[in-house]
């Protein structure tokens, strides 16, 4: 196969929003070309304590969301430990990437471009859960709510996306939303 994507695109659905307190639950990365083309597709589950999943999965959000909470407590128990999520990883990088500098150059060309919706979220739960992986990342990410920001508050343009809280779907819905927004520029 050959190795064509430069962008990784990741999405992770966790317990909550406090690094370090909460933990990755579910992990999607889709590998694409600058043109936004699927190469490769993961997902995995991390199988963490039930009980930390109860404790911290409350709230109006988890209210609101409570099919996908459910579904999510649901796979816990077919769950692997994170380490093992994060080789999964890395091996997916090295299939689809090609070959990565762990150090890069001195401005981190050779590394990993990291994309998503918010990705600087997900990025602390990488950095705490995953440094192996982190350590492959480039420390600039392409971060579609910058899009979105601009977007709503200079153009009073708004994609609407689905809102589905799985991570796959995340992902796929956030490289929808960019192509709109790059449709702009035509």
């Amino acid at each position: 196969m050959s190795k064509k994507a430069t962008l990784l695109w990741v999405d992770l659905e966790m317990t909550g929003l406090v690094p370090g307190r909460d933990k990755i639950i579910e992990v999607a990365a889709i590998a694409t070309d600058w043109k936004l083309n699927k190469v490769a597709e993961y997902t995995g589950v991390v199988k963490v304590p039930e009980e930390l999943m109860r404790e911290r999965m409350v709230g109006p959000f988890w209210e609101a969301n409570a099919e996908s909470r459910d579904a999510l407590i649901a796979q816990n128990t077919e769950g692997l430990v994170i380490s093992e999520i994060e080789k999964q990883l890395l091996a997916f990088v090295d299939k689809n990437f090609k070959k990565q500098s762990i150090e890069g150059d001195a401005k981190g060309k050779g590394k990993i471009i990291l994309a998503g919706n918010s990705i600087h979220q997900d990025r602390k739960f990488i950095d705490i859960e995953m440094p192996k992986l982190a350590s492959r990342l480039h420390y600039r990410m392409l971060d579609v709510s910058a899009w979105k920001v601009y977007f709503e508050g200079a153009l009073s343009k708004k994609f609407v996306k689905r809102e589905m809280h799985r991570a796959l779907d995340d992902i796929e819905g956030s490289i929808e939303e960019l192509k709109w927004y790059l449709s702009f520029m035509k």
